[in-house]
């Protein structure tokens, strides 16, 4: 797993396309908000920025680059060559997708941390750390999903667009609007309890019970997702 994984990080850095969308677009995103911070937090909390820069970098650098991944190792026999090896499935996709899960994370806690150096830090860091390891299981297992109906590195950026659309439309609606309505329909939206659970991690006002609550519907979008890809994964090009 370890091989493959610094083998997967060497490609990364060769590949320009992922280089971008993993690292340099979520970034330049991220550090606009950050910049911002003051105008913005006129319109809506601190809460709301921490959680639009976590999935931006959880959509468009972690989600996109792991499905752009897989179906391009898939594309090119990786997947197929790996198999044939020592490592075992679960193996093999976990040092595929841990750089870029590895990256991501850096990326948000740097990018979280400078916010919180220029605009004051959360009331929680444990629950807001729970918060962005919960947004990253969500985000790579809908990506492992998205992945098995990808069928080459082009095509993901047809597939990847609704749920990178939901997911960061969900962050900006209950980041704008809170659940005070329609509760239940935005904390079931992908990421939208995960956004609510940022916004109580960093502007306080909810006790942590009621926060970790919040975990469940987030935990259901992990399991539904794994299911998914348990049916629909495949480990040679379709036909």
């Amino acid at each position: 797993m370890v091989a493959i994984a610094f083998s997967e990080l060497i490609q990364i850095f060769r590949n320009r396309l992922v280089l971008v969308t993993s690292l340099l677009m979520p970034a330049a995103v991220s550090a606009f908000f950050v910049s911002y911070h003051e105008d913005i937090a006129e319109q809506a909390s601190l809460g709301y920025i921490a959680a639009v820069v976590l999935f931006v970098v959880a959509a468009i650098g972690l989600y996109t680059s792991a499905v752009t991944t897989l179906a391009s190792r898939r594309q090119n026999l990786f997947l197929k060559r790996l198999r044939s090896t020592a490592a075992g499935d679960t193996g093999i996709l976990t040092g595929l997708l841990l750089p870029v899960v590895a990256m991501a994370l850096l990326q948000v806690t740097v990018m979280l941390a400078v916010l919180a150096g220029v605009a004051g830090g959360p009331a929680n860091a444990p629950l807001l750390a729970v918060a962005v390891l919960a947004t990253t299981a969500m985000m790579t297992a809908l990506g492992l999903a998205t992945a098995g109906l990808t069928n080459s590195p082009e095509h993901a950026q047809v597939t990847t667009l609704p749920v990178t659309l939901a997911t960061l439309s969900a962050a900006s609606w209950v980041g704008m609007t809170g659940t005070a309505e329609l509760t239940q329909v935005k904390r079931l939206l992908p990421g939208g309890a995960a956004t609510e659970l940022v916004l109580n991690a960093w502007d306080g006002g909810a006790t942590v019970a009621e926060s970790l609550r919040l975990l469940v519907p987030t935990l259901g979008w992990v399991v539904l997702s794994v299911w998914l890809a348990t049916r629909f994964f495949r480990w040679e090009p379709r036909r």
